[in-house]
């Protein structure tokens, strides 16, 4: 008998286009052996989509547990539900596949907390939904895993890196030497829980400067309230590191962002530079768990996700601004031109 704490998703029916996602994230992503276990958790939203991973998990013998967020305590979450951290402490691997709410972002934390100390692997689908689980999550992510390795041997000795693009922005991240660049790139490793679908490498910068326009989508649960910023693009300046000015037609849209990176003392620092290796990617769709691997640079204030880069400092916040069409400079390299990659793996 299933605990009331369990969800039975193989009760669960689901479309059978999502299998074809759910297999690349089971097998190729995660590669899931069948002595592993695996902790599943959704919400009501995202329920098919579990159930098409947990088909998976049944597929290859693996055992699981599944949670769904609703069962367990109300939305937006304060905390993770002692039931999921419990069950996590005894799991190899873990599957977060939930729409996000407002303010829920110390609960995913904390579950990331535990992911780190026990060197789980672990998929994030925050926000995942059936157009990403058809288009990003059905990337050849072993092609997108080489280009990812060939960016981060070009950019893990670089002093610097410039990022235009047609909607105005120019900035230039200078690189620290002590912080370390990661890939997340589809292939999940104890060493980095990735977002699904992956396709980016990442490090915290020393200092950026200059003018971000995000004319693509803005990051957090702000993304579903902002879908598309092409027509209302919004305009960050930025001086040694730091939101000096936000600027957009859509007031709303600026004030919403300014209080979001103003939360606390670090939320307005950049704590990530990326560059988007998803190939897959022809186009942004307004989700930011896929937009963030569209080729280009985006950039997140807030948290640097020191654990991973070595940065020493620490926001409650991390949100991310995605724009489109960028040449990008390495140095005095170019490796990017209106939006296409000028290196092949």
């Amino acid at each position: 008998m299933i605990s009331p704490a369990l969800t039975d998703l193989t009760k669960t029916t689901f479309d059978p286009e999502l299998s074809p996602g759910a297999h690349n994230a089971v097998n190729t992503c995660l590669r899931i052996q069948p002595e592993e276990k695996v902790t599943i958790i959704t919400d009501n939203d995202c329920r098919e989509i579990a159930a098409s991973l947990a088909r998976e998990l049944t597929s290859i013998g693996s055992p699981f547990k599944a949670f769904v967020l609703e069962d367990l305590a109300p939305r937006p979450l304060t905390d993770l539900p002692p039931e999921i951290a419990e069950d996590m402490e005894t799991s190899q691997v873990s599957i977060f596949a939930v729409h996000a709410q407002q303010n829920e972002l110390g609960s995913r934390m904390q579950m990331t907390d535990i992911v780190n100390r026990r060197k789980m692997r672990h998929a994030h689908m925050v926000n995942i939904n059936r157009q990403i689980m058809l288009e990003g999550m059905r990337a050849d992510f072993n092609k997108v895993d080489a280009l990812s390795k060939k960016v981060i041997e070009i950019v893990g000795c670089a002093r610097k890196i410039r990022a235009k693009n047609p909607a105005g922005s120019d900035f230039t991240a200078t690189l620290n030497p002590n912080y370390r660049w990661v890939k997340t790139s589809g292939i999940i490793s104890p060493d980095k829980w990735g977002n699904l679908p992956g396709g980016e490498v990442f490090t915290t910068p020393g200092e950026v400067n200059g003018t971000y326009v995000v004319d693509g989508v803005v990051g957090d649960y702000l993304c579903e309230k902002y879908p598309d910023l092409a027509r209302r693009p919004l305009t960050i300046r930025m001086k040694n590191n730091r939101i000096t000015e936000v600027a957009s037609d859509d007031k709303v849209l600026q004030e919403d962002f300014w209080n979001y990176t103003h939360t606390d003392e670090n939320s307005h620092l950049v704590g990530e530079f990326a560059i988007g290796t998803n190939l897959e990617l022809k186009h942004v769709i307004g989700q930011i768990l896929q937009d963030e691997k569209f080729p280009g640079v985006h950039i997140a204030f807030g948290n640097p996700y020191g654990a991973h880069t070595g940065a020493d400092w620490y926001s409650s916040t991390h949100i991310d601004v995605v724009g489109t069409h960028f040449d990008i400079w390495v140095d005095d390299r170019q490796i990017m031109e209106k939006g296409r990659f000028l290196i092949e793996a």
